[in-house]
């Protein structure tokens, strides 16, 4: 199916010329984000309600700087795409987003009508250049970061702290997800937690630190952890962990979910912690850009896939969290085989006791020891440099020997996720 669409894609856009851009919807979207049978008939639906035939040109992207260079540099006519939080915080710095209108005609508003409150609000601490990032966007997916960890060999009470990181009882079982921002985020909660716990500095206000001694004191911690890390990994950690080639792992929900049921198939059971510190979430969310040439059918796309029915389809095709607060959604994912969580935060007041999977959804005591990740602008530079001398001019020998053995077991695990029941994607969080 992906493979038919990128060469309708790349047929169009050879084609482009010769065709009615206003009949045309470029969207620029992550790899594995969606359920491509909503396509078509999002098509169909846009001309019952306008009377206009469109067609959707579908692309995908699994980098956010890839997907903001197009647009920055390149001026690339996509006319909807779907960016990580901070990196829409740097397109509405940088003036790249058109404001959302929400006119719909005779066409129902399903977005602000569903859209959690718990997701608007953070939408609206977003530094967006002084621009409320509610109005130029519009949540799609998020999710936690924390620890992901094997019961058999890992205490609840040990992977109720960052600090886990640094054990030396799990030197060469340790995954950390190679990705700077989430990971310094979440290390210098652990290191200025007593300041946090004495009223000198909230969560909130340390996502802004980007000091030269904040960077410091990450980097020397982990350099601590850097000897008992056996992978740096963007993807391929989730798969130690049902393999037990791993216990711990600081990952992303959406992984997390995906590898505690693939991992409950072969008897092994991996659990996933919201660290006491403190913890960041991440967003992602439909945004139009300043080059799209059909803003119409772009804003019918998003209102369009905050449709209840349609979010619900996509996260059962994608196992992501829809940002989504509408009572259907609720009601879909209700699990009796969990105990009852207060959801209220995010599907309102009658939402205090929901039996849904706490990893996808959060009770609100652990919500409530949350916050969020900002861009860093031109101290992102900084940022990288310093993960760059965590993690050495080398790879980790076990790195490398990690990667091979998954490179060797490939072949025979693929059959198996093939026709497996695979609700979980390839991670797409590529910060």
């Amino acid at each position: 199916m992906k493979k038919a669409i990128t060469f309708l894609a790349a047929a169009a856009l050879i084609c482009g010329c010769a065709q009615d851009r206003s009949q045309i919807l470029k969207v620029y979207n992550w790899s594995d984000y969606i359920d491509e049978s909503v396509i078509p008939e999002f098509e169909a639906w846009y001309e019952e309600q306008t009377g206009e035939p469109v067609k959707v040109i579908y692309q995908t992207f699994d980098v956010n700087e890839t997907m903001l260079s197009k647009i920055e540099k390149g001026q690339e006519d996509y006319d909807v795409v779907c960016p990580s939080d901070y990196i829409i915080e740097r397109m509405l710095q940088n003036d790249l987003l058109l404001p959302l209108d929400r006119d719909f005609g005779d066409t129902p508003n399903y977005i602000d009508g569903n859209l959690a409150p718990y997701i608007r609000s953070c939408f609206d601490k977003m530094e967006a250049g002084g621009k409320n990032a509610n109005d130029y966007s519009v949540g799609y997916m998020w999710g936690t970061t924390g620890i992901l960890y094997n019961a058999k060999y890992v205490t609840d009470e040990e992977a109720s702290t960052w600090d886990i990181l640094r054990n030396p009882k799990f030197a060469d079982k340790i995954f950390i997800k190679d990705s700077a921002r989430d990971v310094f985020s979440q290390i210098i909660l652990f290191l200025r937690q007593q300041d946090i716990l004495d009223g000198k500095v909230t969560m909130d206000e340390l996502m802004h630190d980007s000091s030269d001694e904040a960077m410091a004191e990450v980097e020397n911690y982990m350099k601590q952890v850097k000897p008992l890390v056996a992978g740096w990994e963007a993807d391929f950690g989730k798969d130690q962990m049902t393999q037990e080639r791993g216990w711990i792992s600081l990952n992303w929900s959406g992984d997390g979910v995906w590898a505690i049921e693939e991992a409950e198939e072969v008897g092994v059971e991996l659990r996933y912690s919201l660290p006491k510190e403190g913890f960041t979430v991440w967003f992602d969310g439909w945004v139009i850009p300043k080059y799209a040439r059909n803003v119409k059918a772009a804003k019918y796309w998003i209102n369009f896939m905050s449709r209840p029915d349609i979010v619900i389809r996509n996260v059962e095709e994608t196992g992501y969290v829809s940002v989504s607060g509408a009572p259907e959604v609720m009601e879909a994912f209700i699990d009796e085989d969990y105990d009852p969580i207060d959801l209220s935060y995010f599907f309102g007041p009658e939402a205090t006791a929901v039996c849904a999977n706490p990893v996808l959804y959060p009770d609100r005591a652990d919500i409530e020891r949350s916050t969020q990740e900002h861009d860093w602008g031109d101290r992102t530079p900084d940022l990288v440099a310093m993960w760059s001398r965590v993690k050495g001019e080398s790879a980790n020998a076990m790195t490398g020997i990690v990667i091979g053995v998954v490179l060797a077991a490939a072949l025979a695990f693929a059959l198996y996720k093939r026709f497996g029941n695979r609700r979980r994607k390839s991670s797409k969080r590529n910060r």
